[in-house]
């Protein structure tokens, strides 16, 4: 199994204190007592997130507990200000999501690369002296402290962003057709939930062009309630441009699974069920021509379909033209 893949992670972020603003007295031989002209002070450094399209992970955050950023410097006479405090820049996948680990209230989604999100603010400087002056007091003898830095735990979580995302029961094929037409080799057995993170797969085709597909772990009746690994897999159809239905040709009833299958997911969010969608009918190397024509019936009206098998090669080319016929529309 994929170890390296990683979509969720908690870290402590600890931003800048602000620096404090000064209170100092304009001084030189020409001028004994000259007015205020404490500067500010420094803002303290953030946390930020910055989308990278070239990663695929939160692997590099996994083990980083604790990410703390530079507190601002003091003011200074002469109305300088202190220096800022450093930030500290965490470059994320698309489709990271940050949330506060307490509340789980979702701040922002990072879905462009390069776009820029504060994740914990640095405290404010405190003002100089300087501003402080009035006609009244021309001498003020204080000046702001800076505001404290913030300490928050957040959780970022990522939701695969991914072309094809295969939808189908434990030990409906999935691993096995991933590993057939891509690069990715997932762990493969028949038992339910050998896929417990998503496997990605680059699948190659035609002409240098390429798309990703995500192995979704099986979906179990009621996963929407939580139950098996429910909703944080679920999560990660949500961002694919088509689904993959995937059910074998020796299912008890290939409509039936295909309303179970369609059922979690409109409990869980309605909107995936407006993306496009192919239904493959796996393990066919097992079936004749004959077999699947009694199936055709059986199959669920208006979807379309392809007699696939991973194992003997059966429609996979086929299958690729038909998928990237969709990418290829939603990208015109």
């Amino acid at each position: 199994m994929d170890q390296n893949f990683v979509d969720y992670v908690k870290i402590c972020c600890r931003s800048g204190k602000g620096g404090a603003g000064s209170a100092h007295f304009h001084r030189d031989k020409m001028t004994p007592k000259g007015g205020p002209d404490g500067g500010d002070g420094g803002k303290g450094g953030s946390i930020i997130l910055v989308g990278n399209k070239q990663l695929w992970t939160l692997l590099h955050l996994k083990y980083r507990k604790h990410v703390i950023a530079g507190d601002g410097q003091p003011g200074g006479s002469s109305r300088k200000s202190g220096a800022t405090g450093q930030d500290v820049i965490l470059e994320v996948p698309l489709g990271t999501v940050a949330r506060d680990a307490e509340t789980g209230e979702v701040a922002f989604e990072i879905t462009e690369d390069g776009e820029t999100r504060v994740l914990v603010s640095g405290g404010r400087g405190g003002q100089g002296n300087a501003h402080f002056a009035t006609p009244t007091n021309q001498t003020p003898r204080y000046a702001q402290p800076g505001e404290p830095g913030l300490e928050e735990w957040k959780i970022l979580e990522l939701k695969v962003l991914a072309d094809v995302g295969l939808v189908g029961f434990p030990n409906a094929g999935k691993s096995t057709l991933l590993a057939a037409i891509s690069a990715a080799k997932p762990e493969i057995a028949d038992y339910p939930f050998t896929t417990l993170v998503p496997n990605l797969g680059m699948v190659p085709y035609r002409d240098h062009r390429s798309f990703i597909m995500a192995d979704i772990p099986g979906i179990i009746e009621r996963a929407h309630e939580g139950k098996g690994l429910g909703h944080r897999f679920l999560r990660h159809i949500e961002r694919n441009a088509l689904l993959l239905f995937m059910i074998p040709c020796d299912a008890e009833s290939i409509s039936r699974q295909y309303e179970i299958l369609e059922n979690e997911l409109r409990m869980y969010n309605p909107e995936l069920l407006d993306k496009p969608r192919l239904l493959a009918i796996t393990k066919c190397d097992m079936a004749d021509e004959e077999l699947m024509r009694l199936l055709e019936p059986e199959l669920p009206a208006g979807v379309p379909y392809l007699f696939i098998s991973a194992v003997s090669g059966l429609n996979l080319q086929a299958l690729k033209d038909v998928i990237w016929q969709h990418l290829d529309q939603d990208q015109g």
